[in-house]
Protein backbone atom coordinates (compact mmCIF):
# COMPACT_ATOMS: atom_id res chain seq x y z
CA UNK A 1 0.00 0.00 0.00
CA UNK A 2 0.92 3.15 -0.84
CA UNK A 3 0.50 7.14 0.73
CA UNK A 4 -0.09 9.75 -1.26
CA UNK A 5 0.17 13.42 -0.14
CA UNK A 6 -0.86 17.16 -0.91
CA UNK A 7 -2.83 16.40 -4.15
CA UNK A 8 -4.04 19.47 -5.23
CA UNK A 9 -7.15 19.94 -6.91
CA UNK A 10 -8.96 23.11 -7.84
CA UNK A 11 -12.61 23.17 -5.79
CA UNK A 12 -14.48 23.71 -9.48
CA UNK A 13 -12.80 20.48 -10.68
CA UNK A 14 -13.07 18.37 -7.98
CA UNK A 15 -14.45 14.96 -8.63
CA UNK A 16 -13.44 10.90 -8.42
CA UNK A 17 -12.28 11.03 -11.89
CA UNK A 18 -9.79 14.27 -11.57
CA UNK A 19 -8.83 12.28 -7.90
CA UNK A 20 -7.83 9.44 -9.90
CA UNK A 21 -6.16 10.70 -12.58
CA UNK A 22 -4.07 13.47 -10.37
CA UNK A 23 -3.03 9.72 -8.68
CA UNK A 24 -1.54 8.13 -11.76
CA UNK A 25 0.37 11.11 -12.85
CA UNK A 26 1.73 11.26 -9.18
CA UNK A 27 2.99 7.72 -9.36
CA UNK A 28 3.43 8.16 -12.99
CA UNK A 29 1.79 4.55 -13.26
CA UNK A 30 -0.56 3.15 -16.21
CA UNK A 31 -4.55 2.74 -15.16
CA UNK A 32 -4.44 -0.81 -15.44
CA UNK A 33 -1.83 -0.98 -12.57
CA UNK A 34 -3.97 1.21 -10.07
CA UNK A 35 -5.88 -1.87 -8.23
CA UNK A 36 -8.04 0.72 -5.71
CA UNK A 37 -7.01 4.00 -3.94
CA UNK A 38 -9.81 5.89 -1.17
CA UNK A 39 -9.43 9.17 0.42
CA UNK A 40 -7.26 8.95 4.02
CA UNK A 41 -7.38 13.29 4.17
CA UNK A 42 -9.33 15.81 2.87
CA UNK A 43 -9.23 19.50 3.33
CA UNK A 44 -9.09 22.98 1.72
CA UNK A 45 -6.50 24.92 1.08
CA UNK A 46 -8.10 28.61 1.05
CA UNK A 47 -4.91 30.91 1.57
CA UNK A 48 -5.22 32.54 -1.94
CA UNK A 49 -8.74 33.20 -2.37
CA UNK A 50 -9.03 33.39 -6.25
CA UNK A 51 -7.73 30.12 -6.37
CA UNK A 52 -9.10 27.40 -3.51
CA UNK A 53 -7.79 24.08 -3.57
CA UNK A 54 -8.85 20.70 -1.90
CA UNK A 55 -6.02 18.83 -1.11
CA UNK A 56 -6.05 15.15 -0.25
CA UNK A 57 -3.99 12.58 1.18
CA UNK A 58 -4.99 9.00 -0.32
CA UNK A 59 -3.97 4.90 0.29
CA UNK A 60 -3.58 3.74 -2.96
CA UNK A 61 -2.87 -0.28 -4.36
CA UNK A 62 -1.23 -1.06 -6.82
CA UNK A 63 0.16 -4.13 -9.46
CA UNK A 64 3.50 -2.99 -9.86
CA UNK A 65 5.98 -1.67 -7.94
CA UNK A 66 7.53 0.47 -10.09
CA UNK A 67 6.10 4.27 -9.69
CA UNK A 68 7.75 7.53 -9.18
CA UNK A 69 9.57 8.52 -5.96
CA UNK A 70 9.04 11.38 -3.93
CA UNK A 71 8.98 13.21 -0.59
CA UNK A 72 5.20 13.37 -1.00
CA UNK A 73 4.74 9.61 -1.47
CA UNK A 74 5.53 6.86 0.89
CA UNK A 75 4.87 2.91 1.57
CA UNK A 76 1.68 2.84 4.07
CA UNK A 77 1.46 0.00 6.77
CA UNK A 78 -2.64 -0.22 7.81
CA UNK A 79 -3.11 1.04 11.32
CA UNK A 80 -4.54 -1.92 13.56
CA UNK A 81 -5.89 -0.74 17.17
CA UNK A 82 -5.78 -3.87 19.89
CA UNK A 83 -7.99 -4.35 22.74
CA UNK A 84 -8.05 -7.24 24.49
CA UNK A 85 -9.10 -8.38 28.58
CA UNK A 86 -5.71 -9.13 30.16
CA UNK A 87 -6.79 -9.44 33.68
CA UNK A 88 -9.52 -11.29 36.09
CA UNK A 89 -12.28 -8.46 36.71
CA UNK A 90 -14.76 -10.11 39.24
CA UNK A 91 -17.30 -6.68 39.35
CA UNK A 92 -19.17 -5.58 36.64
CA UNK A 93 -17.35 -1.60 36.03
CA UNK A 94 -19.81 1.07 37.02
CA UNK A 95 -19.43 3.90 34.49
CA UNK A 96 -20.58 7.63 36.15
CA UNK A 97 -21.96 9.54 33.16
CA UNK A 98 -22.87 8.50 29.80
CA UNK A 99 -21.38 11.44 27.91
CA UNK A 100 -18.53 10.82 25.01
CA UNK A 101 -15.80 9.62 27.82
CA UNK A 102 -18.45 7.54 29.38
CA UNK A 103 -20.09 5.61 26.41
CA UNK A 104 -16.76 5.07 24.53
CA UNK A 105 -15.23 3.55 28.03
CA UNK A 106 -18.59 1.29 28.06
CA UNK A 107 -17.81 0.14 24.82
CA UNK A 108 -14.93 -0.68 24.98
CA UNK A 109 -15.61 -2.66 27.86
CA UNK A 110 -18.46 -4.19 26.84
CA UNK A 111 -16.61 -5.26 23.49
CA UNK A 112 -14.75 -7.87 25.95
CA UNK A 113 -17.51 -8.97 27.84
CA UNK A 114 -17.51 -6.70 31.11
CA UNK A 115 -21.37 -6.03 30.94
CA UNK A 116 -20.68 -1.99 32.40
CA UNK A 117 -23.26 -0.81 34.71
CA UNK A 118 -23.49 2.92 33.03
CA UNK A 119 -25.29 5.36 35.66
CA UNK A 120 -26.49 8.79 34.17
CA UNK A 121 -28.36 11.51 36.22
CA UNK A 122 -30.30 13.17 33.45
CA UNK A 123 -33.02 10.97 30.82
CA UNK A 124 -32.09 8.60 27.40
CA UNK A 125 -31.83 10.97 25.03
CA UNK A 126 -34.97 10.42 23.59
CA UNK A 127 -37.14 12.10 26.59
CA UNK A 128 -34.23 14.31 27.00
CA UNK A 129 -34.88 15.77 23.50
CA UNK A 130 -38.04 16.42 24.57
CA UNK A 131 -37.37 17.64 27.92
CA UNK A 132 -34.59 20.26 26.27
CA UNK A 133 -37.17 21.38 23.41
CA UNK A 134 -39.63 22.47 25.96
CA UNK A 135 -37.21 24.05 28.39
CA UNK A 136 -36.78 26.15 25.33
CA UNK A 137 -39.98 27.27 24.60
CA UNK A 138 -41.33 27.33 28.54
CA UNK A 139 -38.29 28.49 29.96
CA UNK A 140 -38.94 25.97 33.29
CA UNK A 141 -35.39 24.47 33.70
CA UNK A 142 -35.31 20.44 35.00
CA UNK A 143 -32.05 20.68 36.61
CA UNK A 144 -31.11 17.01 36.28
CA UNK A 145 -32.21 16.97 32.31
CA UNK A 146 -31.05 19.63 30.23
CA UNK A 147 -28.40 20.64 27.99
CA UNK A 148 -25.77 19.47 30.01
CA UNK A 149 -26.80 16.57 31.76
CA UNK A 150 -28.17 13.52 30.37
CA UNK A 151 -27.34 10.33 27.72
CA UNK A 152 -24.86 11.90 25.02
CA UNK A 153 -23.74 14.45 27.38
CA UNK A 154 -23.02 18.15 26.86
CA UNK A 155 -22.11 17.49 23.08
CA UNK A 156 -25.23 16.02 22.22
CA UNK A 157 -26.60 19.80 21.66
CA UNK A 158 -24.01 21.28 20.02
CA UNK A 159 -22.23 20.62 16.41
CA UNK A 160 -20.75 17.13 17.30
CA UNK A 161 -17.44 18.53 16.32
CA UNK A 162 -14.42 16.11 16.27
CA UNK A 163 -11.42 17.77 15.55
CA UNK A 164 -8.68 17.18 17.76
CA UNK A 165 -5.01 17.62 18.13
CA UNK A 166 -4.38 14.71 19.70
CA UNK A 167 -1.62 12.53 18.45
CA UNK A 168 -3.01 8.50 17.41
CA UNK A 169 0.08 6.75 17.39
CA UNK A 170 -2.03 4.06 18.95
CA UNK A 171 -4.70 4.23 16.96
CA UNK A 172 -7.16 5.35 19.49
CA UNK A 173 -9.02 8.09 17.55
CA UNK A 174 -9.22 6.10 14.60
CA UNK A 175 -10.88 3.26 16.28
CA UNK A 176 -13.26 6.13 18.20
CA UNK A 177 -14.75 6.91 14.43
CA UNK A 178 -15.05 4.16 13.34
CA UNK A 179 -17.22 3.13 16.18
CA UNK A 180 -19.03 6.61 15.37
CA UNK A 181 -19.78 5.47 11.59
CA UNK A 182 -20.57 1.94 12.88
CA UNK A 183 -23.07 4.01 14.84
CA UNK A 184 -24.54 6.00 11.86
CA UNK A 185 -22.62 9.14 11.73
CA UNK A 186 -21.48 10.22 7.63
CA UNK A 187 -18.53 7.40 6.59
CA UNK A 188 -16.67 11.10 5.47
CA UNK A 189 -16.06 11.79 9.13
CA UNK A 190 -13.06 8.83 8.53
CA UNK A 191 -11.37 11.56 5.99
CA UNK A 192 -12.40 14.86 6.47
CA UNK A 193 -9.71 17.32 8.13
CA UNK A 194 -12.69 19.45 10.22
CA UNK A 195 -14.99 16.35 10.66
CA UNK A 196 -18.82 16.86 12.35
CA UNK A 197 -21.44 14.83 13.07
CA UNK A 198 -24.14 17.54 13.55
CA UNK A 199 -26.66 17.47 16.85
CA UNK A 200 -29.59 15.80 14.84
CA UNK A 201 -27.41 12.94 13.45
CA UNK A 202 -25.86 12.79 16.91
CA UNK A 203 -28.49 11.57 19.01
CA UNK A 204 -29.47 9.02 16.68
CA UNK A 205 -26.15 7.76 16.96
CA UNK A 206 -26.26 7.96 20.63
CA UNK A 207 -29.45 5.68 20.51
CA UNK A 208 -27.34 3.06 18.14
CA UNK A 209 -24.18 3.11 20.36
CA UNK A 210 -26.10 2.70 23.38
CA UNK A 211 -28.33 -0.34 22.00
CA UNK A 212 -24.62 -2.06 20.96
CA UNK A 213 -23.55 -1.84 24.19
CA UNK A 214 -26.40 -3.11 26.08
CA UNK A 215 -26.56 -6.05 23.15
CA UNK A 216 -23.33 -6.58 24.82
CA UNK A 217 -24.52 -7.18 28.28
CA UNK A 218 -24.58 -3.24 29.31
CA UNK A 219 -27.12 -1.78 31.48
CA UNK A 220 -28.46 1.63 31.74
CA UNK A 221 -29.65 3.05 34.77
CA UNK A 222 -31.01 6.54 34.22
CA UNK A 223 -32.51 9.90 36.12
CA UNK A 224 -30.24 8.51 38.68
CA UNK A 225 -27.62 10.67 40.71
CA UNK A 226 -24.67 9.27 42.30
CA UNK A 227 -24.75 10.78 45.66
CA UNK A 228 -22.04 8.92 47.76
CA UNK A 229 -19.02 6.79 46.93
CA UNK A 230 -18.33 4.02 49.26
CA UNK A 231 -14.58 3.25 50.17
CA UNK A 232 -12.87 0.52 52.13
CA UNK A 233 -9.33 0.60 52.92
CA UNK A 234 -8.82 3.00 50.29
CA UNK A 235 -10.29 1.27 47.76
CA UNK A 236 -13.92 1.57 46.20
CA UNK A 237 -15.98 -0.66 46.68
CA UNK A 238 -19.43 0.96 45.45
CA UNK A 239 -21.89 3.56 44.52
CA UNK A 240 -24.78 4.77 46.05
CA UNK A 241 -27.75 6.82 44.07
CA UNK A 242 -30.07 9.15 44.78
CA UNK A 243 -29.50 8.86 48.58
CA UNK A 244 -30.98 5.25 48.66
CA UNK A 245 -29.82 2.41 46.54
CA UNK A 246 -26.17 1.36 46.64
CA UNK A 247 -24.63 -0.46 44.02
CA UNK A 248 -21.47 -2.80 45.03
CA UNK A 249 -18.16 -2.88 42.24
CA UNK A 250 -14.54 -2.17 42.81
CA UNK A 251 -14.09 -0.11 39.20
CA UNK A 252 -15.32 2.89 39.28
CA UNK A 253 -15.01 5.70 36.65
CA UNK A 254 -15.61 9.12 36.56
CA UNK A 255 -17.15 10.37 33.33
CA UNK A 256 -19.09 13.06 34.86
CA UNK A 257 -18.75 15.87 32.66
CA UNK A 258 -17.39 19.20 33.45
CA UNK A 259 -20.64 20.55 34.80
CA UNK A 260 -21.41 18.04 38.13
CA UNK A 261 -20.51 20.38 40.56
CA UNK A 262 -22.44 18.86 43.43
CA UNK A 263 -20.85 15.73 42.35
CA UNK A 264 -17.39 17.57 42.89
CA UNK A 265 -18.23 18.69 46.24
CA UNK A 266 -18.67 15.28 47.26
CA UNK A 267 -15.71 13.45 45.75
CA UNK A 268 -13.92 16.00 47.93
CA UNK A 269 -15.17 15.79 50.71
CA UNK A 270 -14.88 11.93 50.64
CA UNK A 271 -10.84 12.47 50.53
CA UNK A 272 -10.79 12.42 46.57
CA UNK A 273 -7.34 14.65 45.17
CA UNK A 274 -8.04 17.32 42.89
CA UNK A 275 -6.93 21.13 42.59
CA UNK A 276 -8.26 24.17 40.84
CA UNK A 277 -7.91 24.74 36.92
CA UNK A 278 -7.61 27.41 34.46
CA UNK A 279 -10.24 27.99 31.86
CA UNK A 280 -11.81 30.52 29.81
CA UNK A 281 -15.11 32.70 29.73
CA UNK A 282 -16.67 35.27 27.27
CA UNK A 283 -19.29 35.35 25.37
CA UNK A 284 -21.01 33.99 22.14
CA UNK A 285 -20.54 36.16 18.81
CA UNK A 286 -22.65 35.67 15.79
CA UNK A 287 -22.54 36.78 12.16
CA UNK A 288 -24.29 36.39 9.43
CA UNK A 289 -23.10 33.00 7.95
CA UNK A 290 -22.87 34.75 4.40
CA UNK A 291 -20.58 37.05 5.59
CA UNK A 292 -18.07 34.39 7.23
CA UNK A 293 -18.45 32.41 4.47
CA UNK A 294 -17.77 34.99 1.68
CA UNK A 295 -14.75 36.34 3.86
CA UNK A 296 -13.38 33.15 4.02
CA UNK A 297 -13.28 30.99 0.73
CA UNK A 298 -14.51 34.28 -1.36
CA UNK A 299 -16.39 33.72 -5.01
CA UNK A 300 -16.05 30.21 -3.86
CA UNK A 301 -18.41 30.27 -0.87
CA UNK A 302 -21.54 28.85 -2.46
CA UNK A 303 -19.51 25.70 -3.99
CA UNK A 304 -17.77 25.18 -0.18
CA UNK A 305 -19.37 23.96 3.07
CA UNK A 306 -20.22 26.62 5.95
CA UNK A 307 -17.31 28.15 6.58
CA UNK A 308 -14.62 27.48 9.93
CA UNK A 309 -12.29 29.79 11.53
CA UNK A 310 -10.06 30.13 14.60
CA UNK A 311 -8.69 32.85 15.88
CA UNK A 312 -6.26 33.65 18.49
CA UNK A 313 -4.88 37.25 19.93
CA UNK A 314 -2.52 37.77 22.80
CA UNK A 315 -3.80 41.20 24.81
CA UNK A 316 -1.41 43.98 25.93
CA UNK A 317 -1.91 42.39 29.53
CA UNK A 318 -0.90 38.74 28.45
CA UNK A 319 -4.51 37.36 28.28
CA UNK A 320 -5.54 35.00 25.73
CA UNK A 321 -8.40 35.58 23.94
CA UNK A 322 -9.53 32.95 21.29
CA UNK A 323 -12.46 31.81 19.24
CA UNK A 324 -13.63 28.44 20.74
CA UNK A 325 -16.44 25.89 20.05
CA UNK A 326 -17.29 27.71 16.33
CA UNK A 327 -20.64 26.59 14.91
CA UNK A 328 -21.08 27.57 11.11
CA UNK A 329 -24.88 27.79 10.42
CA UNK A 330 -26.23 27.22 13.75
CA UNK A 331 -28.00 28.04 16.80
CA UNK A 332 -26.80 29.63 20.36
CA UNK A 333 -28.77 27.53 22.99
CA UNK A 334 -29.59 28.24 26.52
CA UNK A 335 -27.45 25.75 28.08
CA UNK A 336 -28.58 26.25 31.73
CA UNK A 337 -28.36 23.29 33.94
CA UNK A 338 -29.64 25.32 37.16
CA UNK A 339 -31.78 27.42 38.89
CA UNK A 340 -31.35 31.41 38.75
CA UNK A 341 -28.23 30.82 36.64
CA UNK A 342 -27.34 31.38 32.90
CA UNK A 343 -24.68 30.01 30.47
CA UNK A 344 -25.06 29.63 26.98
CA UNK A 345 -23.65 26.97 24.04
CA UNK A 346 -23.32 26.51 20.15
CA UNK A 347 -25.42 24.02 18.19
CA UNK A 348 -25.47 23.24 14.88
CA UNK A 349 -27.01 20.10 12.82
CA UNK A 350 -25.26 18.54 10.35
CA UNK A 351 -26.35 20.91 7.28
CA UNK A 352 -24.77 24.05 9.19
CA UNK A 353 -27.84 25.66 6.82
CA UNK A 354 -28.91 28.44 9.99
CA UNK A 355 -28.99 32.26 8.84
CA UNK A 356 -25.74 32.62 11.24
CA UNK A 357 -22.92 31.49 12.24
CA UNK A 358 -21.34 31.20 15.97
CA UNK A 359 -18.47 30.57 18.13
CA UNK A 360 -17.73 31.77 21.94
CA UNK A 361 -14.90 34.63 22.13
CA UNK A 362 -13.90 33.84 25.47
CA UNK A 363 -10.82 35.01 27.61
CA UNK A 364 -8.44 33.16 30.17
CA UNK A 365 -8.67 33.31 33.49
CA UNK A 366 -7.09 31.75 36.06
CA UNK A 367 -6.46 31.65 40.00
CA UNK A 368 -5.19 35.40 40.06
CA UNK A 369 -8.73 35.89 38.85
CA UNK A 370 -10.66 33.91 41.11
CA UNK A 371 -8.80 32.79 44.18
CA UNK A 372 -6.67 29.32 44.77
CA UNK A 373 -9.31 27.59 46.77
CA UNK A 374 -10.20 24.38 45.45
CA UNK A 375 -13.60 25.42 44.76
CA UNK A 376 -12.91 29.08 43.38
CA UNK A 377 -12.93 28.76 39.83
CA UNK A 378 -16.39 26.65 39.78
CA UNK A 379 -17.62 29.83 42.42
CA UNK A 380 -16.48 32.43 40.00
CA UNK A 381 -18.48 30.66 36.80
CA UNK A 382 -21.66 30.49 39.21
CA UNK A 383 -21.25 34.39 39.96
CA UNK A 384 -20.85 34.79 36.05
CA UNK A 385 -24.26 32.69 35.42
CA UNK A 386 -26.40 34.32 38.25
CA UNK A 387 -25.84 38.43 37.01
CA UNK A 388 -26.46 36.65 33.22
CA UNK A 389 -29.50 35.34 34.60
CA UNK A 390 -30.13 38.78 36.47
CA UNK A 391 -29.68 40.42 33.48
CA UNK A 392 -31.46 38.68 31.47
CA UNK A 393 -34.69 38.30 33.56
CA UNK A 394 -34.34 34.55 32.98
CA UNK A 395 -33.51 34.80 29.28
CA UNK A 396 -30.36 35.35 27.32
CA UNK A 397 -28.79 38.43 27.35
CA UNK A 398 -28.22 39.83 24.25
CA UNK A 399 -26.24 43.06 23.21
CA UNK A 400 -24.59 44.30 19.75
CA UNK A 401 -20.98 45.05 19.78
CA UNK A 402 -21.27 48.81 19.56
CA UNK A 403 -23.09 48.65 22.57
CA UNK A 404 -20.99 46.31 24.46
CA UNK A 405 -18.36 48.65 23.70
CA UNK A 406 -19.82 52.04 24.82
CA UNK A 407 -20.99 49.81 28.13
CA UNK A 408 -24.71 50.77 27.24
CA UNK A 409 -27.94 48.32 27.26
CA UNK A 410 -28.75 47.60 23.37
CA UNK A 411 -32.44 48.94 22.71
CA UNK A 412 -32.56 47.84 18.66
CA UNK A 413 -30.47 45.40 16.75
CA UNK A 414 -28.69 45.86 13.17
CA UNK A 415 -28.44 43.23 10.87
CA UNK A 416 -27.98 40.46 12.54
CA UNK A 417 -30.32 39.23 14.24
CA UNK A 418 -30.15 36.30 17.19
CA UNK A 419 -30.65 32.53 16.42
CA UNK A 420 -31.40 31.28 19.83
CA UNK A 421 -32.77 27.99 21.08
CA UNK A 422 -34.60 29.73 24.31
CA UNK A 423 -35.93 32.99 23.99
CA UNK A 424 -33.44 36.08 24.25
CA UNK A 425 -33.62 40.02 26.18
CA UNK A 426 -31.85 42.93 25.08
CA UNK A 427 -29.27 43.43 27.83
CA UNK A 428 -25.95 44.68 28.47
CA UNK A 429 -23.69 42.02 29.02
CA UNK A 430 -20.49 44.74 30.69
CA UNK A 431 -23.24 44.27 33.75
CA UNK A 432 -22.48 40.41 34.00
CA UNK A 433 -18.21 40.14 32.65
CA UNK A 434 -15.64 41.64 35.32
CA UNK A 435 -13.89 45.08 33.17
CA UNK A 436 -10.84 42.58 32.67
CA UNK A 437 -12.71 39.95 30.25
CA UNK A 438 -14.70 43.20 28.85
CA UNK A 439 -11.90 44.96 28.00
CA UNK A 440 -9.81 41.91 26.78
CA UNK A 441 -12.52 40.87 24.83
CA UNK A 442 -12.48 44.18 23.02
CA UNK A 443 -9.36 44.13 22.13
CA UNK A 444 -9.42 40.37 20.48
CA UNK A 445 -12.59 41.59 18.68
CA UNK A 446 -10.88 44.48 17.16
CA UNK A 447 -7.45 42.43 15.92
CA UNK A 448 -10.01 39.76 14.50
CA UNK A 449 -11.72 41.99 12.79
CA UNK A 450 -8.22 42.71 10.82
CA UNK A 451 -8.33 39.13 10.33
CA UNK A 452 -11.92 38.57 9.13
CA UNK A 453 -13.62 41.71 7.68
CA UNK A 454 -17.12 42.39 9.50
CA UNK A 455 -15.92 40.60 12.08
CA UNK A 456 -15.95 43.67 14.93
CA UNK A 457 -18.89 45.32 13.01
CA UNK A 458 -21.46 47.20 15.45
CA UNK A 459 -24.43 45.19 15.18
CA UNK A 460 -22.64 42.00 15.72
CA UNK A 461 -24.24 39.77 18.40
CA UNK A 462 -23.10 39.42 21.52
CA UNK A 463 -24.55 36.69 23.59
CA UNK A 464 -23.84 35.48 27.56
CA UNK A 465 -22.57 34.09 29.02
CA UNK A 466 -20.13 31.33 28.02
CA UNK A 467 -18.53 30.12 31.25
CA UNK A 468 -18.07 25.93 30.37
CA UNK A 469 -15.32 25.62 28.41
CA UNK A 470 -13.15 22.49 30.34
CA UNK A 471 -13.89 21.96 33.96
CA UNK A 472 -12.87 24.35 36.98
CA UNK A 473 -11.19 21.40 38.89
CA UNK A 474 -9.02 18.24 37.84
CA UNK A 475 -9.66 14.94 39.55
CA UNK A 476 -5.90 13.90 39.94
CA UNK A 477 -4.82 10.96 38.58
CA UNK A 478 -1.39 8.32 38.65
CA UNK A 479 0.25 6.97 35.72
CA UNK A 480 -2.53 4.19 36.02
CA UNK A 481 -5.35 6.74 35.30
CA UNK A 482 -6.28 6.08 39.37
CA UNK A 483 -7.31 8.62 41.40
CA UNK A 484 -5.89 8.76 44.98
CA UNK A 485 -8.78 6.19 45.71
CA UNK A 486 -7.81 2.67 44.01
CA UNK A 487 -10.54 1.40 41.49
CA UNK A 488 -11.36 4.85 40.70
CA UNK A 489 -10.77 5.82 37.34
CA UNK A 490 -11.60 9.61 36.71
CA UNK A 491 -12.32 10.13 32.73
CA UNK A 492 -13.21 12.47 30.29
CA UNK A 493 -13.58 16.14 30.31
CA UNK A 494 -15.20 16.73 33.85
CA UNK A 495 -11.90 15.15 35.64
CA UNK A 496 -9.77 17.61 33.40
CA UNK A 497 -8.46 15.32 30.83
CA UNK A 498 -10.23 16.22 27.56
CA UNK A 499 -11.59 19.08 25.99
CA UNK A 500 -14.57 18.26 23.37
CA UNK A 501 -16.35 15.18 22.13
CA UNK A 502 -13.58 13.24 20.63
CA UNK A 503 -10.44 13.56 23.01
CA UNK A 504 -13.45 13.19 25.46
CA UNK A 505 -13.73 9.95 23.72
CA UNK A 506 -10.11 8.87 23.53
CA UNK A 507 -9.66 9.36 27.23
CA UNK A 508 -12.72 7.25 27.57
CA UNK A 509 -11.06 4.11 25.51
CA UNK A 510 -7.95 5.02 27.42
CA UNK A 511 -9.74 4.26 30.61
CA UNK A 512 -10.87 1.30 29.55
CA UNK A 513 -7.43 -0.25 28.20
CA UNK A 514 -5.97 0.48 31.79
CA UNK A 515 -9.00 -1.54 33.35
CA UNK A 516 -8.16 -4.21 31.25
CA UNK A 517 -4.85 -4.56 31.05
CA UNK A 518 -2.07 -5.50 33.09
CA UNK A 519 0.40 -3.11 31.52
CA UNK A 520 1.24 0.38 34.07
CA UNK A 521 2.91 1.69 30.78
CA UNK A 522 0.04 2.27 28.61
Amino acid sequence: MILIRQIKIPVLEDNNDILEKKILEKLNIKKKDLLSFRINKKSIDARVKNNILYVYEVIVDTKTNHYKHSKDISLYKEQEYSFKLNKEIKDRPIIIGSGPAGLFCSYMLATVGLKPIVIERGERIEKRVKTVEKFFKENKLNVNSNIQFGEGGAGTFSDGKLNTLTKDKLGRNKKVFEIFVECGAPKEILYLNNPHIGTDILRKVIINMRNKIISMGGKFIYNSTVTDIKINNNRVTGVVINNEKEIKSTTIVLAIGHSARDTFKMLYEKGISMKPKNFAVGVRVEHLREMIDENQYGKYSKYLPPANYKLTYQTKDNRGVYSFCMCPGGFVVNASSEEKRLVVNGMSNYKRDEINSNSAIVVTVSTKDFGEDIFSGLEFQKELEEKAYKEGKSFIPVQIYKDFKDNVKTKELGSVKPNTKGAYKLSNLRKVLPDYISNSIIEGMTEFGKKIKGFDNPDTVLLGVETRTSSPVIIERDDNLTSTIEGLYPCGEGAGYAGGITTAAIDGVKVAEKIVSNDTNI
